[in-house]
C-alpha cells in the first residue's frame, strides 16, 4: 500500500521555495553548478534550475553524477561533464530522496577532489535515517518513518508525486 504525501502542486511550491533559499545563498556568486544525482535526481534538478532561471542572472551550469547508488565505488563515480572546469565554483549537489546518506557523500567527492569554493546539498526528501554524517543544507519535506517504509518519488510527465510505502 503506498500513502501519497506529496503531490505535484505541493512539489511545484517547495521547488520554488527552494529555488528563492538557493538563490539567498548564492546571491554573490556570478556562476553556480548544479550538480543533480542521476536518476529522480535529475528530473528534481532540471525543474529547480526552471526556478533560479526565472529569478536570477546566475550563469548556471549542469552536470550529472553517475554512480551505483547500492554499493558505490570511488572509481566508478563519473560527470557528465568532464572538461567543466569546477576549481573554485560554487556547487549544489541536488537529489530526490536522502536516506541514509552513502549516495550523497559519494557523490561530493569528484567536488571535493576538485577543490570546490563551496559545496551545499539539496534533497526533495529528508528521511532522517541516516547512517552518515551528511546533512542536505535545503530540504522540501522533512519525514520521519520507520526503517521499513520506504519514500517513493513518481515522475510522470513532468509531474512528481512524492509516495509513502
Amino acid at each position: 500500500m503506498k500513502t501519497q504525501i506529496l503531490d505535484n502542486e505541493q512539489v511545484k511550491k517547495i521547488i520554488k521555495r527552494m529555488a528563492f533559499q538557493v538563490y539567498e545563498t548564492f546571491i554573490d556568486e556570478k556562476e553556480l553548478v548544479i550538480s543533480a544525482i542521476d536518476g529522480n535526481g535529475v528530473q528534481y534538478a532540471k525543474l529547480l534550475i526552471k526556478e533560479i532561471e526565472g529569478i536570477s542572472k546566475l550563469k548556471l551550469h549542469f552536470l550529472i553524477v553517475s554512480l551505483n547508488k547500492k554499493m558505490p565505488k570511488e572509481d566508478q563515480i563519473s560527470l557528465s561533464d568532464t572538461k567543466l572546469d569546477l576549481k573554485n565554483k560554487s556547487v549544489l549537489l541536488v537529489d530526490d530522496v536522502l536516506n541514509t546518506g552513502r549516495t550523497l557523500l559519494y557523490s561530493s567527492l569528484p567536488f571535493l577532489k576538485a577543490k570546490v569554493k563551496r559545496l551545499k546539498t539539496a534533497v526533495l526528501v529528508d528521511r532522517n535515517h541516516k547512517e552518515f554524517p551528511v546533512a542536505a543544507d535545503f530540504i522540501g519535506l522533512s519525514l520521519s518513518t520507520t526503517l521499513k517504509e520506504h519514500v517513493s518519488v513518481e515522475i510522470e510527465n513532468k509531474k512528481i508525486n512524492v509516495y509513502l510505502k
